[in-house]
């Protein structure tokens, strides 16, 4: 037995089933990430909220350790911090501060923002430069049709006081777009924060290749809109992205279920 299954076991026996259950998810997701090429070396973060039922109603939340690839994530090394930034559950990792105090205001300011998501892919953080951002122009854009907050570049995110304006800047919106940074995304459950993430990243992909044959063909304002009616990826009532996150799982596991110890 490796010493990292003796180290989830342990901690599995000591943390709350459903903050263990959290952790499994999202360890998972850092694993679908990677797989998906969704990474930059060490860095970018996902983080989920410690259920409720696990924290005592504290606001805690799991982050990535700090010099881990996400390929490298596992439930057992998953940090547990509070909106202080402090360490709750003695690991012996790091945190990346620009990771904390990004996501940190998100958690407390946004309501029900459960999993905060942010990634620097290369479509991503070209749209994010471009001063007309997100063109609505194809199927997938069609699709976020008022659900699209911006937020101007002001450096790394290392300062607290950036913070309430990161909050004003998203509003009610889960699709963000940092400008000359990157996207994120937000959402009750993770499987919804990580539907709303991959809609957008698609649109960036295909603006991408559109404008790099031409001009984009816009789509309509009103047809927008009822694309972003008819699109059930996003309704709790039709799963949210659960069913996709599920697939995504099991296409995973086939090939590696370490990210469970």
């Amino acid at each position: 037995m490796s010493a990292a299954h003796n180290d989830g076991a342990a901690l599995r026996e000591r943390v709350h089933p459903d903050e263990w259950a959290a952790r499994v998810q999202l360890a998972a997701c850092y694993r679908i990430f990677a797989m998906l090429g969704w990474t930059e070396l060490i860095y970018n973060h996902i983080t989920l909220r410690v259920p409720d039922s696990a924290s005592g109603g504290e606001m805690q939340f799991l982050i990535n350790p700090f010099g881990l690839h996400y390929s490298e994530v596992c439930a057992s090394n998953l940090v547990k911090i509070n909106l202080a930034g402090e360490i709750l559950d003695g690991s012996p990792h790091p945190i990346n501060p620009a990771g904390y105090v990004l996501h940190s205001c998100i958690h407390a300011g946004v309501p029900g923002a459960h999993c905060v998501m942010h990634t620097h892919t290369t479509a991503g953080v070209a749209v994010a430069s471009l001063a007309t951002g997100l063109s609505q122009s194809n199927f997938y854009s069609a699709q976020l049709h008022g659900m699209v907050a911006y937020h101007d570049f002001e450096g790394i995110t290392i300062r607290a006081d950036e913070g309430p304006r990161v909050v004003a800047s998203i509003g009610r919106r889960k699709a963000v777009i940092l400008r000359n940074h990157g996207l994120l995304a937000w959402g009750e459950t993770l499987p919804l924060a990580f539907a709303v993430l991959w809609t957008l990243q698609r649109a960036c992909d295909v603006q991408l290749a559109t404008q790099s044959m031409g001009a984009p063909l816009p789509v309509p304002e009103a047809i927008a809109a009822q694309c972003t009616r008819d699109s059930f990826q996003f309704d709790p009532a039709m799963s949210a992205g659960q069913d996709v996150f599920d697939a995504l799982v099991r296409l995973l596991e086939r090939g590696d279920d370490s990210y469970k110890q």
